[in-house]
């Protein structure tokens, strides 16, 4: 795995690479990232992700169903699959939803500043084989249900779940 990331500006052009410690340290240095989100087409729940305590950022709260940098050469939608598949084991055909530039600090940690761009699935993989130096536990887990949990228990969720999830409700009411 690369150990760089793609710096972008606001409107997610690349303007060069830093190494993932770079781009995590400090203040931080805004870089192209990606959050996938799966849904179950037969229950509409959503496949959710504890981080591994081995992350760097974050480790335990839960997040979407995926999620990472985008690298040099790779196109979104590729790269969004086959992280998907690293993490969680399957794939499934996913496109792009939006993006959102976030920054969020994790102190003592570091910090995340992405241009984050969604990607959505649906899938009801048979079966789910979780890399455990990324992901802790899983489960799937209804829209109402994630979005009280997320209320009650803020802090453990990762800040890009949050925004995200609200961009994806946003857009489906519209």
């Amino acid at each position: 795995m690369s150990s760089s990331v793609l710096l972008s500006d606001e409107n997610g052009m690349v303007l060069g690479e830093a190494s993932v410690d770079e781009a995590h340290s400090g203040k931080g240095l805004l870089h192209r990232a990606f959050s996938v989100f799966v849904f179950n087409p037969e229950t509409a729940e959503m496949l959710i992700q504890h981080r591994s305590a081995k992350k760097r950022l974050w480790p335990l709260v839960w997040a979407n169903s995926c999620c990472s940098h985008l690298r040099r050469g790779e196109e979104v939608v590729e790269a969004g699959g086959k992280r998907l598949w690293e993490e969680m084991g399957f794939t499934c055909p996913l496109y792009v939803a939006s993006s959102f530039v976030y920054r969020a600090e994790d102190p003592p940690r570091g910090v995340e500043y992405e241009y984050d761009t969604i990607l959505l699935g649906k899938a009801n993989p048979d079966v789910i084989t979780p890399n455990p130096d990324e992901v802790a536990q899983w489960k799937w887990i209804s829209l109402a249900d994630l979005q009280q949990d997320m209320k009650l228990h803020p802090l453990s969720y990762a800040p890009w779940f949050h925004l995200g999830l609200a961009i994806i409700l946003r857009n489906s009411a519209s």
